[in-house]
């Protein structure tokens, strides 16, 4: 075999060098992609590269005579029934050629894992709408968590909007109800969070030495209260640790997530309301992918609007998704990878 080049297309933008290589070359191994790396003999534009290099359309890839041998097995993805794409589609509450935002309901896991047969992630492939790639995540809520969840439609777009998340140029507003109302009644937490073992899996613990966990803020702001009972709360994390939301409730305001029992225990619920957690991811803000900026909101769950009714909570209406013109601005203070 020879050396040979191949030119990077242009719907292959921001790939990373071996996810391009699992695209093309199925055979190769993770292990003699890495060494071949490691050695110069793959180049991009007559450069060395490592694995994590992004590729920009027109960009000329040295690929070397490649090892033989047979394509690693991967298991077989399950077709999505017409049910389930149906059931899938419903949920998007914007879609255009590079970014598409679902209303995720509580209670479905976004990815699958011990004890999960059945995951958002594995059922993509309803969401093509005649893409050639299934869309992608971006980033995730907690299985129990509601609201906007986005997806990349290309990869190009999934690199853009991890830099978006990673660089904290997005802006999200959640909404809670707690158990308790906070005093003050807005304002700033910060406290670190450290994640922890236990007899019953991990869990999120607040550390008084921020040296031992990583810092976590949290602006909050009541929107409504009943009678000192429980409280609605508009939540903007300017970090994204695991479970910071639940935490920064539970244990810097006192007043736990109502039906979260993990962070709350019996403190968590009421008599007569839905013991489902009372989280809910309402909107984001974010560049998008192709100039200007995203915003796009989730309404509430039903479990949620029916808290909202018993208390006599009104929640405004949710706008309609709009893409603003012009450049992104950069925001210094806001984002991180999750909440």
């Amino acid at each position: 075999m020879t050396v040979r080049h191949r030119t990077v297309a242009a719907e292959e933008a921001e790939m990373r060098l071996d996810r391009w290589f699992r695209r093309h070359f199925p055979r190769l191994t993770q292990g003699a992609l890495q060494k071949m790396l490691r050695t110069g003999q793959i180049r991009v534009d007559g450069r060395r590269a490592e694995a994590a290099t992004r590729l920009a359309p027109g960009q000329e890839v040295r690929i070397p005579p490649l090892p033989e041998g047979p394509a690693p097995e991967r298991p077989a993805r399950p077709p999505v029934s017409e049910q389930d794409a149906r059931a899938l589609e419903r949920l998007v509450i914007h879609r255009d050629d590079s970014v598409i935002a679902l209303d995720k309901p509580h209670g479905m896991p976004v990815q699958g894992g011990p004890g999960i047969t059945r995951s958002l992630d594995a059922l993509l492939d309803a969401l093509r709408f005649g893409h050639a790639e299934r869309p992608r995540l971006v980033h995730r809520l907690d299985r129990d968590t509601s609201g906007v969840l986005l997806l990349a439609r290309t990869p190009a777009a999934a690199a853009a909007l991890a830099r978006a998340f990673r660089g904290r140029d997005v802006e999200k507003t959640y909404w809670a109800v707690v158990v308790g109302e906070p005093t003050p009644r807005e304002g700033r937490i910060d406290i670190a969070l450290a994640r922890l073992g236990g007899p019953h899996g991990e869990r999120t613990q607040a550390v008084d030495d921020p040296k031992q966990g990583a810092h976590a803020i949290t602006d909050f702001r009541t929107l409504d209260a009943a009678r000192r009972r429980a409280a609605w709360l508009e939540l903007k994390p300017l970090t994204g640790r695991t479970h910071q939301l639940r935490v920064h409730c539970a244990e810097g305001l006192g007043c736990p997530i109502l039906g979260d029992g993990k962070y709350g225990g019996a403190a968590a619920h009421l008599e007569g309301l839905p013991g489902a957690l009372h989280l809910h991811a309402r909107a984001l803000r974010l560049p998008h992918p192709e100039g200007g900026m995203l915003e796009v909101a989730a309404p509430l769950p039903p479990h949620m609007r029916e808290t909202f009714a018993f208390f006599g909570f009104t929640a405004p209406r949710t706008p309609p998704p709009r893409r603003l013109p012009g450049p992104a601005r950069r925001r210094a203070d806001r984002g991180g990878p999750g909440a």
